[in-house]
């Protein structure tokens, strides 16, 4: 496992953007892990600017799902679980192409996805001070 550490602030969040944009296939499943208000929100919502989506991002808590154009999907797990999480289908939404951005998946769905197939990242956040610190692993 290899993991790439980026410490940014929130008004140079393009750092981040700019690696991901610049190492990610277009395919991809990302798995964003942190506490609550560490940033995953905000992230998404850097990504989407980042691929020229400028409004609308918002957590996707209560619809469990936002689509943002026709390849970048951002779902939100705060509240249901797994069983939820397949029997609303959501796990077919992962085979549209695209970025799939999935706050709170728990570590049984992140091993269940990859043990599908599914091209994954992880990325962790973590929150001091006015800096945030993205751990992105992957194989």
């Amino acid at each position: 496992m290899k993991n790439i550490k980026i410490k940014v602030s929130k008004d140079n969040m393009h750092k981040i953007t700019d690696y991901l944009n610049s190492n990610l296939p277009d395919n991809i499943i990302i798995f964003l892990v942190g506490n609550l208000a560490s940033g995953k929100t905000t992230l998404s919502s850097a990504i989407a600017k980042s691929k020229g989506i400028e409004h609308g991002v918002t957590s996707p808590t209560f619809s469990l799902q936002q689509c943002y154009g026709d390849k970048l999907y951002h779902y939100d797990l705060y509240r249901i679980e797994n069983e939820s999480f397949f029997n609303l289908g959501l796990h077919e939404e992962l085979d549209k192409d695209g970025w799939h951005l999935i706050e709170w998946a728990d570590e049984y769905l992140q091993s269940f996805i990859k043990s599908a197939g599914y091209n994954t990242l992880l990325i962790n956040i973590e929150y001091a001070d006015d800096l945030r610190e993205y751990i992105i692993s992957y194989k």
